[in-house]
C-alpha cells in the first residue's frame, strides 16, 4: 500500500517524498481524504509509459529468431491462428 500525504503535508514535506519516491516507493496525494495523484520515480514512469511491441513485430522477430522448419513447424501454420485485420467492432 502505497504511503499517503495531504496536498498540504506534500508541500511541507516534498525533499522527503522525493527521497522515499527514488528510493522505490510510490506516494500517493490526497485532497480531503480522497485520492488525487501519485508520485512516482522517473523508472517506474517510463516502464509505464513504454510501448509493447505489437503482436506483427513481435511475430516478425520471432521467425527471424527461430527457424520453424527446422523444428518441424509449417510456416502456414501460424497464419490461421491471427487474422490480420482489425477485429470485430465492440459497442461500448
Amino acid at each position: 500500500m502505497p504511503k499517503r500525504y495531504s496536498i498540504a503535508e506534500a508541500r511541507a514535506n516534498l525533499p522527503t517524498i522525493v527521497d522515499e519516491v527514488e528510493a522505490g516507493s510510490t506516494i500517493e496525494l490526497t485532497r480531503r481524504g480522497k485520492p488525487i495523484a501519485v508520485v512516482l520515480s522517473r523508472q517506474q514512469y517510463d516502464a509505464l509509459r513504454s510501448e509493447r511491441p505489437r503482436f506483427s513485430e513481435t511475430y516478425r522477430l520471432f521467425l527471424e529468431r527461430f527457424r520453424l522448419e527446422e523444428i518441424g513447424v509449417d510456416r502456414d501454420y501460424f497464419d490461421s491462428l491471427r487474422a490480420a485485420g482489425p477485429g470485430r467492432k465492440v459497442a461500448l
